[in-house]
């Protein structure tokens, strides 16, 4: 079972959306209260996904986020007008108060992408200094289709869609296309 970090400053938001992730049963939760806690259990743990607040204690997460590896995914889960100040990219956005269904799609996206990346690197993937080969019209459809999604569910401009794309897919070492279809295939 994948271990998910959920950070929040009050006890009753931790148990809130503990209880939903680990209702779907894939997921289990290691509860955070502080960004230290947080990042021990990076540390420790070797976790990769933070379902977090717009901050923890006097610390903001979003420069919490700069503070834990590359291997990690942030989701923010907080009103529109916290997201809103929110200007890093790499951050998954989610409005509070959140659905569960809207949840559970963000989490396992997250768990895909960190899945896809562990894979890659186990396989010994890497770029190999070809060109890249032009995309198809299908693959560009698919690319766009994604970008919809994470723009209705998340609340991102195309840009910041495509920049979120571009970054996931870098940071495992897998194709645009390929990191489009985790988007769709968990809506």
């Amino acid at each position: 079972m994948r271990q998910v970090i959920v950070a929040f400053e009050r006890q009753s938001n931790c148990d809130r959306l503990r209880e939903i992730v680990e209702k779907s049963g894939e997921f289990s939760c290691v509860v955070c209260r502080t960004a230290d806690q947080v990042r021990r259990a990076v540390r420790k743990l070797r976790l990769d996904i933070v379902v977090c607040g717009f901050k923890l204690g006097e610390e903001s997460c979003e420069s919490l986020f700069y503070d834990l590896p590359q291997r990690c995914s942030m989701l923010m889960v907080a009103p529109q007008a916290q997201l809103d100040l929110c200007e890093t990219e790499g951050i998954f956005k989610l409005q509070a108060p959140v659905r569960r269904s809207e949840l559970m799609a963000s989490v396992r996206l997250l768990a895909q992408v960190a899945r896809s990346a562990s894979s890659q690197v186990a396989r010994g993937a890497s770029s190999q200094g070809h060109s890249p080969a032009r995309r198809s019209q299908e693959e560009r459809e698919l690319v766009e289709r994604a970008k919809a999604v994470l723009m209705s569910r998340h609340g991102m401009t195309e840009e910041q869609a495509h920049r979120f794309l571009q970054k996931q897919s870098m940071d495992n070492g897998a194709r645009l296309t390929d990191t489009a279809k985790l988007v769709l295939a968990d809506q």
